[in-house]
């Protein structure tokens, strides 16, 4: 990368460094991971997100959510491979609606797996976390496609299990577009409850970044604007997690 481009993420690397967070409006996430890749393939990538299928786990529970999953691993040498599709984990600890279970939903379909907005948004996220985290050589991707919709008489969850971490290294939450939606404000916690900071994903490439080690996320629920429309938040959810040497703590 040249040095313009370490310049401009330094900000933002400093204000994760910093606070465990950072959120970005859609203009400078867009110009941040504009030298990764192209996003010629925007509008066939945000779609989609309507192909999703239910979250048949969280339909036991009563609330409504659609998504599917994939796995990759960002090796040593910088490329990022897709993995077998595999399950879900995570424990109690970090999810008590649906811990320590294998949940296996819908796989990413091949042509999303290999579009160039997501391999744009895979290589901005492992150079990004990759600097704050120089020492770690591979990592575990896990990518998390989620529609939350909303209705009348039921508001949407982003984040049906409460104020949480994922047990995880580093989060990027990515806006894929908002429909006849309002609310879903995002909050950031410290381990001992209190409140860090808020914002709003709610444009198209609004995101934010967390280091899910040290800070603690939800998002408050969504509702229509129109009831008598369908209404949705549609999300791209990136996790990493250290192979090998792990991340430093600070």
């Amino acid at each position: 990368m040249s040095a313009q481009i370490l310049e401009s993420l330094a900000p933002l690397l400093e204000a994760t460094r910093h606070d465990g967070y950072a959120f970005v409006e859609a203009p400078r996430m867009r110009a941040l991971m504009a030298p990764y890749g192209s996003f010629d393939d925007w509008a066939t990538f945000a779609a989609s997100w309507d192909a999703l299928g239910p979250d048949p786990y969280l339909q036991a529970h009563g609330r409504q959510r659609r998504r599917r999953y994939a796995v990759f691993a960002a090796k040593a040498d910088g490329a990022i491979m897709r993995e077998p599709h595999q399950p879900h984990y995570q424990s109690l600890a970090y999810n008590p609606l649906q811990g320590d279970i294998e949940r296996w939903f819908d796989p990413v379909l091949p042509e999303v797996a290999g579009s160039r907005s997501l391999r744009s948004i895979l290589a901005f996220a492992c150079d990004a976390f990759g600097r704050l985290a120089p020492a770690v050589p591979a990592w575990h991707i896990e990518l998390h496609q989620f529609r939350i919709e909303a209705r009348p008489d039921q508001p949407g969850e982003p984040t049906p299990e409460g104020v949480h971490r994922d047990g995880v290294d580093y989060v990027l939450v990515l806006m894929v577009r908002r429909h006849n939606i309002e609310r879903g404000t995002t909050t950031i916690h410290a381990p001992d409850g209190r409140p860090l900071g808020s914002f709003t994903l709610a444009q198209p490439f609004d995101a934010a970044l967390v280091d899910d080690r040290r800070v603690f996320h939800g998002v408050t629920p969504v509702v229509p604007l129109d009831p008598t429309r369908p209404a949705h938040r549609d999300v791209l959810v990136v996790t990493l997690r250290a192979l090998g040497a792990a991340p430093p703590t600070a």
